[in-house]
């Protein structure tokens, strides 16, 4: 069990509150792998310099948003706005919170494993300022992702549109990370076979999950619903992951993260917030391994080349290839190659050059008759791999 600082309160060794603040020695750069499912208080940049460099898969970043209001803000019956008036949310001016954005993301940077990817979060006060300082240091942009709440609060003053969404930034360590996780297909799957776009209309956080004080008061201000880090973990992450959130708040990414079976890093340097997160963390139950697997990837399958369908015989050569609505077709070659008239190419050639496009994935666009029927020649391939797993077991 980690070694807490004097006057730390024990805590299971799976769920730690690991005080490192004012007064504590500073512990030397980690170099073995790190600690995982912990919450470290004290400031984040300190903090992410004492983790092992490339051992992060996925950070998650809701930073401060630099909007403080420059008085208070009432509503029509003169009830005060709840809003966002802490100290970690104050700034001089934009050339400090752009000095402290560079340090964090430096910090976090350094951490990732190369194909490691981040999502931060802000608003109009601060996400244009984060996107620039992420591409100046490095960081390959991936999406902008647009939350729209589906319960936003109005604009009380009437002067502006009411401010409804807010904006994650997408990101890779850098160009050269090419397989970063993304899982595509099972987030395609679970939206009715559609791509998933980069609009999310979800709630703001209220209800049953607001934390609350002890007078009633919500806990943390800007605290995040579940619903959005789910996706976000869902699909930029794995089981058994380890996901990092150097602003770590009332805790949303690690209860989320224990729930989908990822591990967890927490840094947050107040005490009463990392309190209240390792307490609602500990009610958080870990869902079946099954229920979280990561489901296989038509990329993660063994690669099969069109000539294999006819080594197996499941295409013939001499047999024609079809689109879908009898508009194209294409001869099949002994080789494995197609011909349409004097052209000969592979599936995927000929497919784009009937179309007249640029590119084609023959795998989806060419099918064959069988009993009256048009089958997709992946399904075929399909079939192969099939063939390939069940003699490799």
């Amino acid at each position: 069990m980690r070694t807490l600082r004097a006057g730390a309160s024990r805590l299971p060794a799976q769920i730690q509150v690991v005080l490192t603040g004012a007064g504590e020695t500073q512990r030397p750069a980690a170099i073995g792998p790190p600690s995982r499912d912990m919450i470290l208080v004290g400031d984040c940049v300190a903090e992410m310099e004492k983790l092992p460099a490339a051992s992060v898969d996925l950070i998650f970043a809701d930073p401060p948003y630099n909007l403080q209001l420059e008085g208070a803000l009432s509503r029509p019956d003169q009830s005060v706005v709840d809003a966002v008036d802490d100290d970690w949310d104050k700034f001089a001016d934009f050339a400090e919170y752009d000095a402290f954005t560079q340090r964090w993301l430096v910090a976090a940077r350094r951490v990732m494993k190369p194909n490691a990817t981040i999502v931060v979060i802000g608003s109009y006060h601060n996400i244009f300022r984060v996107g620039t300082i992420l591409q100046d240091l490095g960081f390959w942009i991936l999406n902008d992702i647009v939350w729209r709440k589906a319960n936003p609060m109005p604009n009380f003053r009437g002067r502006r549109f009411t401010n409804a969404h807010e904006t994650m930034i997408w990101a890779a360590r850098g160009p050269e990370a090419k397989r970063y996780t993304f899982n595509y297909e099972a987030l395609k799957a679970g939206n009715d076979d559609l791509q998933v776009r980069s609009d999310w209309f979800l709630p703001i956080c209220t209800g049953a999950e607001r934390l609350k004080d002890a007078s009633g008061r919500k806990l943390h201000p800007t605290q995040k619903p579940e619903a959005l880090l789910a996706r976000v973990l869902v699909a930029a992450s794995n089981a058994g992951d380890l996901v990092l959130d150097p602003f770590f708040g009332s805790g949303a990414t690690g209860a989320v993260a224990r729930r989908l079976r990822r591990s967890y890093i927490g840094i947050e340097r107040n005490e009463a917030y990392a309190e209240a997160a390792r307490r609602r963390i500990e009610t958080v139950e870990p869902l079946a391994e099954e229920v979280v697997a990561t489901a296989p990837t038509r990329r993660s399958e063994p690669r099969v080349a069109f000539a294999s369908l006819v080594d197996a015989g499941l295409v013939q050569p001499g047999e024609r290839l079809i689109d879908v609505r009898w508009r194209h077709s294409a001869l099949v070659r002994a080789d494995g190659s197609l011909a349409a008239g004097p052209a000969v190419g592979s599936i995927h050639k000929i497919g784009a050059l009937v179309q007249g496009l640029p590119a084609c994935n023959g795998w989806t666009f060419w099918h064959v008759e069988r009993k009256g029927r048009l089958t997709v020649i992946d399904d075929l391939r399909a079939d192969v791999r099939a063939t390939l797993r069940d003699a490799a077991e």
